[in-house]
């Protein structure tokens, strides 16, 4: 009777063993900003079957994820598109200011759908803003909380540009989304980083802003909790890797 009580318990071990071993890898949840989807998405593929982990991503505008890491989202890594919503996370202790880097950095650009016939521009404070979109709208993201929409405005506004540029704006909830109504035609210009243009084949590049125009557009990288699980830290670490850091440069990222 006891030997076979044994062997029930032991079967019924092995049952929850074998029924909870396929959901047994550990989780990495990463909130990061938009313009990183495809960079992102790669490296979490290569790091996961390197190291048996399911990496979860969250994009938006890094201003959509800064709010919900202040407010308790379950985020374990935040990749951010400039320093700004870094900065507000530190003040509001939501992050681990001591492994803040800066991973990467990029360009802004302006660009027309592929079937478009506008030619290569030179931004400078003589460029008709008005002439080249015509009838149609600007695409950017909303400059008062995307940053790649702050970058466009301050580059804008730097070289006297801005309010000619205003009233045209079709301002959209991230960068991404400002690529996207350029590429259905629904705006026939539209300011996105160079990395967002590259990874697009409905959209060409008609002209880059200048650098001294704008800040620099940094990405920097912060662990949420300062006690972060093992794959946490590792895919932090990760990210700083040649390996990672091969595959930002085949999108366009900027390694200084």
């Amino acid at each position: 009777m006891m030997k076979s009580l044994m062997r029930v318990l032991l079967a019924s071990a092995l049952g929850l063993v074998l029924s909870f071993g396929v959901s047994a890898k550990e989780k990495v949840t990463v909130f990061a900003a938009a313009s990183l989807t495809n960079a992102l998405t790669d490296i979490g593929q290569n790091f996961d079957k390197e190291h048996g982990t399911e990496t979860v991503f969250s994009f938006a505008s890094s201003s959509t994820l800064a709010r919900q890491i202040a407010q308790g989202a379950p985020a374990e890594l935040f990749l951010s598109a400039n320093q700004k919503w870094m900065d507000y996370l530190v003040e509001n202790k939501a992050v681990d200011s001591n492994s803040r880097v800066t991973l990467l950095h990029n360009a802004l650009v302006l660009i027309a759908p592929k079937s478009s016939t506008a030619k290569d521009v030179s931004i400078s404070a003589s460029w008709d803003v008005k002439a080249a979109v015509a009838d149609s709208r600007l695409a950017v993201g909303d400059p008062d909380h995307v940053p790649a929409g702050r970058y466009a405005k301050e580059s804008l506004e730097n070289l006297g540009l801005w309010a000619q540029a205003e009233p045209l704006l079709a301002r959209a909830n991230n960068v991404r989304a400002a690529l996207a109504l350029v590429e259905r035609g629904e705006a026939q210009l539209g300011i996105v980083y160079a990395t967002d243009a590259l990874v697009s084949n409905e959209v060409k590049t008609l002209a880059v802003f200048p650098e001294t125009s704008h800040k620099p557009i940094a990405y920097p990288l912060a662990l949420v909790n300062s006690k972060p699980s093992a794959a946490a830290k590792a895919f932090y670490d990760y990210l700083q890797t040649d390996a990672a850091k091969g595959v930002f440069v085949k999108y366009g990222f900027i390694i200084k």
